[in-house]
């Protein structure tokens, strides 16, 4: 079905353009078969007169080729096919998240992000115009997904709130009263679990939020935010559920969070 697909839209585009031949770039795939894509080629030259190319980049050490070239030259090369049937089936055999699909409702740039990514091959391709000459590395380190939060007062009675980022809680849910406050926290009697106004959190930070909506749909940048946990709890390694609220209650508070940290890979360009 992927192969159908890629080569009628291929067929198309090129009847479009008045092209009379199409080629694909799975054929340099090490995963992907010569013989069924050549076979599903000459059917659809049959039908729609146009021809397929259909060229073995793999022999004669040309993955090998594939690989050197993609080192040397510091391109970007993607490791799964570009369907969500691929990296879905992928990703679970990994063991990995599939945080290529995740897109926060504020817009914000997450780390080892499709966006994040993006922009820095942007930025390297505006070193390469001024010949500057720079170095692409790969750094392992704990990422940080959230799923969702919810915040209730009593039995129904919602809060609006804001976790920081690596704010996770392992079984999800907590709940709790709010036993004291030291240093703008406010402390839960259970998990762990802390509070922070808004008004703390815009001192902290020098931001002027009016409400945690517009906290949640314009955030600081994980940056900024990770430099706020550690003004907070003086670690860079604390996971400790830090949750911003417009003001504090005195009622039974349940917190449901949904997040998850992950050993990951993320890639920095040096300038040299």
């Amino acid at each position: 079905m992927c192969f159908d697909k890629r080569f009628l839209i291929s067929a198309q585009k090129a009847l479009e353009l008045g092209e009379s031949k199409i080629t694909t770039t799975l054929l340099v795939s090490p995963l992907k078969s010569q013989e069924q894509l050549k076979r599903i080629g000459d059917d659809f030259y049959a039908k729609h007169g146009v021809k397929f190319v259909s060229v073995d980049y793999r022999s004669g050490g040309g993955t090998q080729d594939q690989s050197r070239v993609t080192k040397e030259q510091q391109l970007y090369r993607q490791d799964y096919c570009g369907c969500i049937y691929g990296l879905s089936i992928q990703r679970a055999s990994q063991e990995k998240l599939l945080d290529e699909l995740f897109s926060p409702i504020s817009g914000a740039m997450l780390p080892a992000s499709i966006e994040e990514r993006i922009a820095l091959y942007t930025k390297r391709n505006e070193l390469e115009v001024q010949n500057i000459d720079y170095k692409i590395t790969k750094h392992k380190f704990l990422n940080y997904r959230i799923f969702s939060c919810n915040l209730t007062e009593g039995k129904n009675i919602e809060i609006a709130a804001h976790p920081l980022s690596y704010s996770t809680l392992p079984r999800k849910k907590a709940q709790g009263r709010i036993e004291f406050t030291q240093k703008h926290l406010a402390h839960l009697n259970r998990d762990e679990v802390k509070f922070l106004t808004l008004q703390s959190y815009n001192e902290l930070t020098k931001s002027n939020y009016a409400t945690i909506l517009e906290l949640i749909y314009n955030p600081l940048s994980f940056e900024q935010e990770l430099q706020l946990r550690q003004l907070l709890l003086e670690s860079h390694y604390d996971l400790t559920p830090i949750i911003v609220v417009e003001k504090l209650s005195d009622k039974k508070l349940t917190l449901q969070l949904d997040a998850t940290v992950y050993e990951d890979t993320k890639e920095k360009l040096i300038i040299l």
